[in-house]
């Protein structure tokens, strides 16, 4: 039987696939803590009390790199090449989704409105994350090697995606709430369409190295058009959607250190 569960247990059983799965989340994670850095000594002095909490942000991010890194290191096995059609952090910016790099590698403090990009985008890409780590955690949480990454990195996630919807309802109060939508809007609908074109890549490269037969291959295809599917019609309502968050100040103190294989 086809499931999540039996699909990823298939990957992380194969070196080959799950070095893989490891370089692609490590490196889109060490690319999230490089943003996160910039954007924090950029922040605009209207909003400098989020300092911290990108600094924060930044920091989780690059843990999780570390960790993913470390699960390879602990099966003896070497970061691979990302493949670019995996790479979801890069098409997202070639998508005009988030501050770009250029603005980000500039000595210019950001604005007001770059700082609603940044924490929308967040808001977007975080509820993805959110959901993915709930999955693992739902099947992994007591997994003897990755239980424990994937307990923490999943808590992390739910951490920051409280962050984003307690600071856009703060902003919106300041006026921006219009621009937030919007830009919310924008973002969803380009995630969904990258977050398509990524799962299929990945499950391109993850058959070529397991050897699945075309019949399946063509069933996760379909499977990944249909969600997409689900998501432009209706799915992406979740990602805009802004609600105060039962973890308040979520990323107010200091980040939780990596566990010490990492």
């Amino acid at each position: 039987m086809l499931s999540a569960k039996s699909l990823f247990q298939e990957i992380i059983d194969n070196d080959e696939s799950f070095a893989l799965f490891c370089s692609i989340a490590a490196g889109g994670e060490s690319q999230g803590g490089w943003e996160n850095a910039r954007i924090a000594a950029l922040v605009p002095q209207s909003e400098h009390h989020l300092a911290p909490k990108i600094v924060r942000h930044g920091a989780d991010e690059d843990k999780h790199g570390r960790i993913f890194n470390a699960l390879m290191r602990k099966r003896g096995l070497a970061p691979v090449p990302v493949p670019r059609d995996t790479d979801y952090t890069m098409l997202l910016e070639r998508a005009g989704i988030g501050l770009a790099h250029d603005r980000l590698r500039a000595d210019h403090p950001l604005t007001a409105h770059d700082i609603v990009t940044y924490l929308a985008h967040s808001r977007v890409t975080e509820q993805r994350a959110a959901e993915q780590m709930a999955l693992l955690r739902k099947h992994f949480a007591d997994h003897p090697d990755l239980g424990r990454a994937v307990r923490m990195i999943s808590n992390d996630e739910d951490n920051h995606l409280a962050y984003c919807h307690e600071e856009l309802l703060r902003l919106a109060r300041a006026g921006h709430g219009r621009a937030i939508q919007q830009t919310l809007r924008r973002c969803a609908l380009a995630e969904i369409r990258i977050y398509r074109d990524v799962s299929l890549a990945v499950m391109a490269h993850m058959g070529d190295i397991l050897g699945w037969p075309r019949a399946r291959s063509a069933l996760l295809a379909a499977g990944i058009h249909a969600l997409y599917a689900w998501e432009r019609f209706a799915g992406w309502r979740r990602m805009v959607r802004l609600e105060m968050p039962e973890r308040r100040d979520a990323l107010g103190g200091p980040a939780v250190p990596a566990p010490e294989y990492a």
